[in-house]
This record gives C-alpha cells, sequence and structure tokens, in this order.
C-alpha cells in the first residue's frame, strides 16, 4: 500500500492549506465543496462540530481530512459492519492508513488492529458504538493517541427517529472521557429538532454547526397512486433504467421475494434482501451489488445505511415509507455521484392503513406514537399534493425554494385536478349511513350498488347512498377515499378491522361550506413512458456525462481496465475511480503521469498504483 506523507500537528500551518494540499494529494480534488472547507477547518481547530449533509455531498472527507491534518489516530464510530469495510477499502487505496474493528476480525486479528492503534500506526479507525463503549475498548483509547471522534449518522440517537439505536446515546461519555479530543456528528436526515437533540444527547461543547442544502437536484422525484403499481414500475424500469442499477424498497419480507421473483421472470437480475434471510446470503447479495453493474436489489429498509454505491440510478418504492425522513434517506441513495437518478414511488391506501397498524401495535409509547403519526401524515401529504414535490420536500427540512424546481413529476407534467366535492360528499355519507363500521372496500361497494349477500343482509342495499356512486369505477373511488384519509376528512380504525371514520374535519365539507378537489386518475405518466431524454431537464438538475460517440470504444476499454483492477483488488469498480474520473481521461487524454495529476479524482497513490495502465490505454486510442 503506497504510503502518505507525514501527518503533521495541524497547528503549526494555516488549517485551511495543509487541508486543501491534502485533499489534491490525496484524493485528487482540486477544491472543496459546499461547507466542507468550513468544517474541516473547525474540526482541525479542535472544535466540536454538527454536521448536516445530503447523501452523496462528501460527509466523509469532513472527518477524514482532518484525521489526516491532526495529529493522532481518528475514532469513527459507524454502525454498520458493510459500511467500515467499504471505507476502509476505499481509504486504503488511496493510501490512507485505515481499520476496522468488527466481528469479522478474529482475536488475533483484533489484538494487531489494537496494537496498530496504540502505536500510533493508524490514521483512522471505524468502530461500531457497542464495540467502542466496552470496558476494553476504552481503556486502549486511554492509551492512544487520538486526533478526533467522528461520529456517522447521528441520526441514530433520536428516539423519534426511523433508525434509533440506544447505544447512540451512549456516546455522549465519550466527551467526558477524553474532554480535549474533538467531536464531529455527521448525518444527512435530520431536522431542525432532531439537531437540538443530537446536540443535546451527544452534549457536544458549544459546537459549530453547518447546515448544507438538503436538496439533490440531480434526483428527480415520481409518485403515483398504486394502481396496477407492479405493471407501473416495470414500464419505469423499461423505459428509464433498463440496464441500470438500483433498488426496489418493499414493506414486507414477502412482497420483496414476490418482486424479486417477479423481476427475474421479466429478464431482470434482481436480489432479494430482507433480515430474515441467512447472513451470509445478505452478505453475497450486497458485494454483487457493489461489484457488478445493473444488479437490482428489492429490499425492506434492512437494506440501508451501508450502501455507499455512487452509480445506483434509481430507487423505488412499491411501499409507503415511514416518514419523510425515512422517504428522504432511502431516495438520496440514488445518485451519490451526481449523475442524473430517479426516485419513483407507487402507493395506496392500504399503505396508509398497513403503516398506521404497525404504529398502534407497536410498543412504544403514546406520545412516540403521536410523534410517529405526524410524520407519516406529513409523507401522505407530500405525496397527495399537486404542487412541487421538492418544495414540500426541503419545506420539511426547514429550506425554502424559491420556485418551483423543474425535474419531479408534479413540475414535468402538471398533474389535472378535478371538483371532487359531490364525490367526496358521497363517500362521507356512505361511509356515515353504514355506522362508521366498515373499511373502504365495502363502502365502495355500497356506493356502485353491488349486489352482494353482506349487504342485503346488513339492509344496506336500502339505503339512499346504495348505488349512488355508479358513475366511478372502483378504482377513482379508491381514490376519493386515498385524499379523504390523506386529508385529514377521514381516519382508519386499525383497533375496529380498518373501519373508516369521520373526523370534525368532514363537517363542513359535507355541509357543501366546502369544495373538494380531487387528483385526477392517470393510467399511465408520461414519467413512465420511456422518455429518457427529458432526464435531467429541471432547472437545477446537472447534465450526466457525455462521451462522444468516435470516443465511445476509448470509454468501454477505460471500463473495462477499471473492471479488472477492481477484480485484482478484489474491491467494488468505484473504489478503483468514479465514473466521472474515468470521463475526465477519456476528456483530456493525458500523455504523462504528471498530466494524470489534472485528473479529477486521481490522487498520488491511484496515480502510482494504476497510472501506467491508464496511460496505455490512452495510447491505444491516441497514438
Amino acid at each position: 500500500m503506497p504510503a502518505v506523507e507525514p501527518k503533521s500537528s495541524g497547528r503549526a500551518t494555516p488549517a485551511l492549506a495543509e487541508a486543501e494540499a491534502v485533499l489534491a494529494r490525496v484524493w485528487g480534488y482540486s477544491a472543496f465543496r459546499s461547507h466542507q472547507a468550513e468544517i474541516v477547518t473547525s474540526v482541525i481547530a479542535g472544535r466540536d462540530v454538527l454536521a448536516l449533509m445530503p447523501t452523496g455531498g462528501g460527509k466523509s472527507l469532513c472527518y477524514q481530512i482532518p484525521a489526516l491534518v491532526r495529529a493522532g489516530c481518528a475514532i469513527v464510530v459507524s454502525p454498520l459492519i458493510a459500511l467500515m469495510q467499504d471505507q476502509v477499502g476505499a481509504l486504503r487505496e488511496v493510501g490512507v492508513r485505515a481499520a476496522f474493528l468488527n466481528s469479522t476480525l478474529d482475536w488475533r486479528q483484533a489484538a494487531d488492529v489494537e496494537r496498530d492503534l496504540v502505536e500510533d500506526r493508524l490514521d483512522l479507525l471505524y468502530v461500531a458504538p457497542e464495540r467502542l463503549l466496552t470496558d476494553r475498548m476504552l481503556a486502549t483509547l486511554d492509551s492512544a493517541h487520538l486526533a478526533l471522534f467522528a461520529i456517522d449518522e447521528a441520526h441514530c440517537v433520536s428516539q423519534w427517529g426511523h433508525d434509533f439505536r440506544p447505544e447512540y446515546r451512549q456516546l455522549a461519555q465519550l466527551g467526558e472521557r477524553f474532554p480535549s479530543v474533538p467531536r464531529i456528528a455527521l448525518t444527512a436526515t435530520a431536522d431542525a429538532a432532531t439537531r437540538e437533540e443530537i446536540v443535546a444527547e451527544l452534549r457536544l461543547r458549544d459546537p459549530a454547526r453547518f447546515v448544507a442544502s438538503f436538496d439533490r437536484p440531480n434526483i428527480r422525484y415520481m409518485i403515483s397512486d398504486g394502481g396496477s403499481a407492479r405493471e407501473r414500475l416495470w414500464r419505469f424500469l423499461e423505459g428509464e433504467h433498463p440496464s441500470d442499477a438500483g433498488i426496489v424498497y418493499c414493506l414486507s419480507r414477502k412482497k420483496v421475494e414476490e418482486v424479486a421473483a417477479w423481476l427475474t421472470s421479466k429478464g431482470r437480475t434482481a436480489l432479494a434482501y430482507h433480515a430474515g434471510l441467512p447472513a451470509d446470503t445478505r452478505r453475497a447479495v450486497q458485494e454483487r451489488f457493489l461489484r457488478e453493474d445493473g444488479i437490482v436489489i428489492v429490499a425492506t429498509i434492512a437494506f440501508g445505511m451501508g450502501i455507499d454505491k455512487p452509480d445506483v440510478r434509481f430507487v423505488a418504492h412499491l411501499s409507503l415509507p415511514k416518514s419523510v425522513e425515512a422517504y428522504y434517506q432511502e431516495t438520496g441513495r440514488a445518485g451519490r455521484d451526481g449523475e442524473p437518478a430517479d426516485a419513483w414511488m407507487a402507493y395506496g391506501l392500504e399503505d396508509v392503513i398497513t403503516l398506521n397498524q404497525f404504529i398502534a401495535q407497536s410498543e412504544a409509547s403514546e406520545e412516540r406514537k403521536r410523534v410517529e403519526r405526524q410524520k407519516l401524515d406529513a409523507l401522505i401529504g407530500i405525496c397527495e399534493m399537486t404542487e412541487c414535490r421538492r418544495r414540500a420536500l426541503l419545506a420539511y427540512f426547514s429550506e425554502r425554494l424559491s420556485e418551483p424546481c423543474g425535474n419531479c413529476d408534479n413540475c414535468l407534467e402538471p398533474p389535472e385536478t378535478t371538483d371532487g366535492t359531490e364525490a367526496a360528499r358521497k363517500a362521507l355519507s356512505a361511509v356515515y349511513r353504514t355506522g362508521q363500521r366498515y373499511g373502504a372496500g365495502y363502502v365502495i361497494d355500497v356506493l356502485r350498488g353491488k349486489d352482494d349477500e353482506r349487504i342485503a343482509r346488513n339492509s344496506h342495499d336500502r339505503l339512499s347512498v346504495y348505488g349512488i356512486g355508479k358513475d366511478l369505477s372502483d378504482g377513482e373511488w379508491r381514490d376519493v377515499f386515498r385524499q379523504l384519509v390523506a386529508r385529514g376528512y377521514l381516519v382508519v380504525d386499525i383497533t375496529q378491522w380498518n373501519t373508516l371514520q369521520l373526523t370534525e374535519s368532514a363537517v363542513p365539507l359535507l355541509r357543501g361550506e366546502e369544495a373538494f378537489r380531487v387528483r385526477r386518475r392517470v393510467k399511465l405518466p408520461k414519467a413512465e413512458k420511456g422518455r429518457r431524454s427529458g432526464r435531467g431537464a429541471g432547472k437545477g438538475a446537472r447534465p450526466g456525462i457525455l462521451i462522444a460517440e468516435t470516443d465511445q470504444p476509448f470509454w468501454a476499454a477505460l471500463r473495462a481496465l477499471r473492471a479488472e483492477l477492481a477484480a485484482e483488488g478484489n474491491v467494488p469498480p468505484y473504489v478503483v475511480c468514479h465514473d466521472r474520473t474515468l470521463a475526465d481521461v477519456v476528456h483530456l487524454k493525458p500523455q504523462t503521469l504528471e498530466h494524470l495529476k489534472l485528473v479529477n479524482g486521481l490522487g498520488e497513490a491511484k496515480i502510482a498504483k494504476y497510472g501506467r495502465q491508464l496511460l496505455a490505454v490512452v495510447a491505444r486510442f491516441t497514438g
């Protein structure tokens, strides 16, 4: 492994200049992005920091560079084994002395890592919170020279969050035990309340706070009703992502396996992933996804924080997530490389009912259940809205977008709405007159005048609402009921077999004092028709990688070399280099090792390791 130049204390030289030198020398980047420079210099100066940056925004560099500038070893608290291994593999590729301590190591290997830590032979050490807080590990840290603590995925500290891990709350003792060691807490998913909770629970000392934009302009958001969801998904994949890597999220393990089998029968390489599978199977699935092109993972949320693959071109949801935070984090796994990507979702009333069941049946306190319902309601509101979705998504995180984004389905093709007041009043009346004791399916059958033994037995075929809704189809009525629930006119009582009940908000609508507009059902949105030419065309969207037709063989040869190098090094291809780096090679056509320093993403270690092979490919196509 190529060596890194000796570190300085970071106190004798200007911090920013030294940080920029490390950025260029080790990672091959010419400048910091967003708040990176301010975050890095704050940590180098020894200050506690709270940093909130979007997925793919370069959070890791915010502690990795200070780790190379400050004396000692940085301890990185990381929640998942896969994430640790990916990070350490990538760091070793650029010549950084990095290691991890987790259950994949035997006692001899773990002892070697601990010895390296104490003897100052490491720049970064990744540890899970559970292991870090053991008496043995804390005693080892007492004997080590520490540069900083980095607490990744810090939102896990929040008891109201979607990834709550109680061990994270115990990390506050790090500040008490090691008061002179700065701490940086990092996350991509935290609203204002959660950010305050992170600071309080970790007991950060007067932290410098940095909140980068939550906006991921390269991601196009698309949400549609759940009718024919699988067929919609297939049309979307066939039209927009016929060979791209992506993730499809489902709510249940059974649905995961069914969808994976269905996609496989359609000719896609689709692999199932959920917590019920053996650990070896899950590990093998994740390895294939990271190392191969075009793999589709169908998963529950068990496939989560450890995903560091930059070229995921789509994230699709066949079930509604639990909150805006969960939706933002899961969709944020698409397009980490900054290239155009899609966040696609289909959902229906049954998703709302199922998630409300989960909340009601959980052992959480009533206060937590109330918060979870509010979070779910906020996401449903974004799903049902007719205006720019990105503006609403950012507003949830207290960020204002001055104008519509131009890169969500509502902006690209504004939805049609129609006056649904009469239909809404009929629906509410039918719920009321059937005694508020039935689910949507039964009430719809009454409205449409279905000849049904159960309806006759209940004498509901004699009600004034019986048959008054024959002008709408089952699907159209389900749209009406879904939107009535979403807007708070109806609630689903999951303790009474998912019965629909009126809320106080329904009274003005029933009296004719309010109007109710509904989204018109669209059989196949244009966003699902394969309009690939429109991808990334939004106001804030970045263009994709463009390679001239004449350079396609050159591009293919570079990608083939990268795959070969990755196989030899037993690392994913993106660890060798990103597509953007290969594109720079195509455009710049460097002729010497010195010229390779102009390529974005090639630091000294990678040039020393791969430079001559890259130049050999360049020579084949430019000689």
